[in-house]
């Protein structure tokens, strides 16, 4: 199997996460070269990291057949100009999430694109193990006719891809209602490290609902949930013949036959296994519902999902793969989680429309 190699737009905190995959696994991914126009933190990626860097796009897509393709972690507003550019030399782009600010600028970038742009986006969420063996199961027909779930594990796109995905909705429109409250939680730790001392904050709860016909999710998210100690993260997935809450899973093995069982992580390295840490994957019963493709790299559950999209662009520049989560998808999260922002902020219902990207 050859070495993906990549390049990187941005130089992050989640361009971090890529370094951090090519370095666990140098047998799979290699990142050929970063475009980072601060110089002093190009100097301090390429002392810590040992990867190149350059100042200027000019100077990084010239070196574009030393790379397969190009990660572009930059800031939601930046992110479509750099798309435009990256397709018009025919580079193949791998975009982190969202593709644009708001709906005017999604709608802008999926009309401006040159015919035949290789454009995919890196949303890990529906990759992250547990989160892909639920996918599966609710795609399986074990459960029946999935036609409600409730979402607290990501915010904003990221909850929606997931809802998007266990409901097995394309670009249907919702009609979405929603609300916020305040409360108080003890400050957790956050991306510089555990809490210093005990202070309490405010958090900001969100909930929603979006009815997609005969079909009703609910999203419920506080931002405190990635970090917290406290905050735990909830999917629940109901099918007419079956249901998912969390890890348990029940469903009817006929009219008569209740089947309860457990989505249970399969991890080496605990006790006195001596495989090494590393995932490799979920079981339920006798079943694999989910193998981890980047095994045995020790690799926590959102770089395990983000390795998977690199792996799964790389099949897909050479040709060698298809589409996996196109431009049009993330825009359909992204435009639906606006809505929903909308309906939160105003407390009205909204209804979504058809937009260019859409294929029903």
């Amino acid at each position: 199997m050859s070495i993906i190699s990549f390049g990187m737009i941005g130089g992050g905190w989640r361009a971090e996460f890529y370094i951090r995959i090519a370095k666990a696994m140098p047998e799979r991914f290699r990142i050929h070269t970063m475009l980072v126009r601060d110089e002093a933190k190009g100097k301090a990626i390429e002392a810590k990291w040992g990867i190149p860097t350059v100042r200027t796009f000019e100077e990084f897509a010239a070196q574009a057949s030393d790379y397969r393709f190009a990660v572009l972690s930059v800031p939601r507003t930046a992110a479509p100009d750099m798309i435009r550019a990256l397709t018009l030399r025919d580079i193949p782009v791998l975009a982190e999430t969202p593709p644009a600010a708001d709906l005017e600028a999604l709608t802008a970038l999926y009309g401006s694109l040159p015919a035949g742009a290789r454009v995919q986006v890196a949303e890990q969420y529906l990759y992250q193990p547990m989160h892909a063996a639920r996918i599966r199961l609710a795609r399986s027909g074990k459960l029946g006719e999935v036609s409600h779930v409730q979402v607290s594990a990501a915010h904003d796109y990221h909850g929606i891809s997931l809802i998007r995905q266990l409901l097995g909705i394309g670009f249907e429109t919702a009609v979405i209602q929603g609300q916020q409250f305040s409360s108080r939680i003890m400050r957790g730790p956050d991306r510089q490290g555990d809490p210093e001392s005990g202070e309490l904050l405010e958090t900001n709860q969100q909930l929603a609902t979006l009815r997609f016909g005969d079909k009703l999710a609910v999203y419920d998210f506080t931002r405190d949930q990635y970090f917290s100690w406290i905050r735990r993260s909830r999917i629940l997935v109901r099918g007419s013949m079956g249901e998912i809450a969390d890890t348990q899973l029940s469903y009817l093995e006929d009219y008569a036959t209740p089947v309860h069982t457990e989505l249970r992580r399969i991890d080496t390295g605990q006790g006195g296994n001596l495989e090494g840490y590393y995932h490799r994957g979920i079981m339920a019963e006798r079943e694999w519902l989910y193998r981890n493709e980047t095994a045995p790299a020790r690799l926590s559950d959102d770089e395990i999902a983000i390795a998977e999209c690199l792996l799964r662009m790389g099949a897909y520049a050479a040709g060698e793969g298809g589409s996996f989560y196109s431009l049009a998808e993330a825009s359909q999260d992204h435009y639906l989680a606006l809505m929903m922002g909308r309906a939160i902020a105003t407390g009205e219902a909204v209804t979504t429309e058809s937009q260019i990207w859409s294929v029903l």
